[in-house]
């Protein structure tokens, strides 16, 4: 694989993350977005490091430990949302709005 796979992989799983992020009302679907922006990144750093040093297992360490990261943020941010939906029966982001303090 080239560098340039990796890198239209990569921004084509940020843009449909955008729109998703975008053009959702739904909290989880916002965050399915940004989960999917975020792995966007991830395979565009993951490329670079491949093709900058592709004997190296530094970036693959680094990954790892980045959808580590990843999936404990979207465990709690469901935990809030769940507990957001148990208490306010809110599912929306217009409806959570009144939460900012």
């Amino acid at each position: 694989m080239t560098l340039e796979t990796f890198l239209l992989l990569a921004a084509a799983l940020f843009s449909v993350g955008l729109f998703g992020a975008l053009s959702q009302q739904s909290i989880v679907m916002l965050m399915m977005g940004i989960e999917l922006m975020v792995n966007g990144i991830i395979v565009a750093a993951a490329g670079f490091w491949y093709w900058v040093s592709p004997g190296s297992t530094d970036g693959q360490v680094l990954v790892l430990v980045a959808i580590t990261v990843m999936a404990l943020e979207m465990a709690l941010g469901f935990a809030v949302v769940t507990a957001l939906f148990r208490a306010r029966d809110v599912d929306l982001t217009d409806e959570a709005g009144d939460l900012k303090g």
